[in-house]
């Protein structure tokens, strides 16, 4: 049984460029980047460049970029460090209810060390409203925390508009860009944002790897201590490879091919759309397909089938698909974003499956998979109403 893989959300598989490139390093480079022999000097010559790579993508400076083991790492640093380096300016922060869990829990930290955090409403689209953003700053803001794109519905954050709000202001603006780098043209100074987080394995790069854009002038202590690494900003021995292999995923995302990942997603929502309606299928797209969106993630609620069910049906016959955030699949908890979006009580909340597609997705496998769905739907469906 061929298997096709529809969670590209949750992560992606690694570009072929990419592991020539971390095979590479593995092979020749492996010497420790802050050794001062050649081995050393060959392994920071790969850091080097690679993060000019890194910078360019998001019109930074290469000096302002941070290594991390990921976006949860880049996420706990900004959000705590930020806070703890700034409670003598206040104790107010601001974010969303539809976080990421990497920005939630430490928010939820924060608070039981006094911190006050307000998170603002979405609605029905998964969008907040600029006018509880307004009503939500006030002088005791120290820090900003807005993801540029939601995981679970793909809906895109005014983060342009608030960073301009906040161009006078004493907050740090932080964003949760992961969904968004590699689909959205990215530009810190545009968008006025001082830090801003991104992991590798969202856009065909590897594991255990992302970095923090810190903007200049923007100084807090590092979350991990020990050595003098990133410049004195995060210890650790840097992993030269997985670097290597970012800045060879980054090089594949040029702004054409961004265009058309969009353009080619889009019409895979439109085709699933098509087929379902066609075949008499019930179904609610959780969120938006128009602007506003990232056209790789698609919410789906199909009313009176279970989220469970229909994603283990899928999954025996060969589709990968998910109910939520891949960091809470194995909990018991409802999907938080979709909560917020719709209310505890929705049913929507148990009844949806998160389809999301990636470089290698083709209309085949789309088509294939809507010939499996509405089959599984159908026949949950006749089978619960016995």
């Amino acid at each position: 049984m061929a298997h096709i893989y529809l969670d590209n959300a949750a992560t992606t598989p690694m570009a072929k460029p990419v592991i020539a490139a971390m095979t590479e390093q593995m092979e020749q480079d492996f010497g420790n980047p802050s050794s001062t022999h050649w081995f050393g000097r060959q392994a920071h010559t790969v850091m080097d460049a690679s993060r000019q790579v890194l910078a360019a993508s998001i019109n930074a400076r290469p000096e302002n970029i941070q290594i991390t083991s990921g976006a949860t790492e880049a996420n706990n640093t900004a959000i705590t460090e930020v806070a703890h380096a700034n409670r003598d300016k206040g104790n107010h922060i601001i974010t969303t209810a539809i976080e990421h869990p990497s920005v939630l829990k430490p928010l939820a930290q924060l608070e039981k060390e006094g911190y006050d955090v307000t998170y603002l409403p979405v609605d029905e689209a998964g969008h907040i409203s600029l006018a509880d953003f307004d009503a939500a700053l006030d002088d005791r803001t120290i820090l900003v925390s807005v993801m540029t794109g939601n995981n679970e519905v793909g809906s895109v954050m005014p983060i342009q508009a608030i960073g301009h709000r906040l161009a006078d202001h004493q907050a740090v603006f932080h964003t949760d860009a992961t969904q968004a780098y590699g689909l959205l043209d990215l530009d810190v100074d545009a968008l006025g944002v001082d830090l801003l987080s991104v992991s590798a394995h969202k856009i065909n790069g590897p594991k255990g790897i992302g970095f923090l854009y810190r903007r200049a002038g923007v100084n807090f202590p590092p979350l991990l201590r020990g050595g003098e690494q990133e410049s004195k900003r995060r210890a650790g021995t840097e992993n030269v490879a997985a670097v290597a292999g970012f800045a060879a995923a980054v090089k594949l995302i040029t702004p054409q091919e961004k265009a058309d990942r969009q353009a080619k997603y889009l019409g895979f929502k439109q085709q699933i759309q098509d087929s379902l309606r066609g075949a008499g299928v019930d179904f609610v797209v959780n969120g938006t397909v128009e602007a506003g969106a990232l056209n790789h993630v698609f919410n789906l609620w199909f009313p009176g089938v279970s989220t469970y069910a229909l994603q283990t049906n899928l999954d025996l016959a060969g589709f990968a698909v998910s109910g939520g955030s891949a960091c809470t699949a194995g909990s018991l908890e409802p999907s938080h974003v979709l909560t917020a979006m719709y209310g505890a009580d929705s049913p929507r909340i148990a009844e949806s499956i998160r389809v999301s597609f990636g470089k290698a997705t083709t209309t085949m496998d789309i088509a294939q998979f809507i010939q499996a769905l509405i089959k599984i739907v159908t026949r949950l469906r006749a089978k619960a109403a016995k």
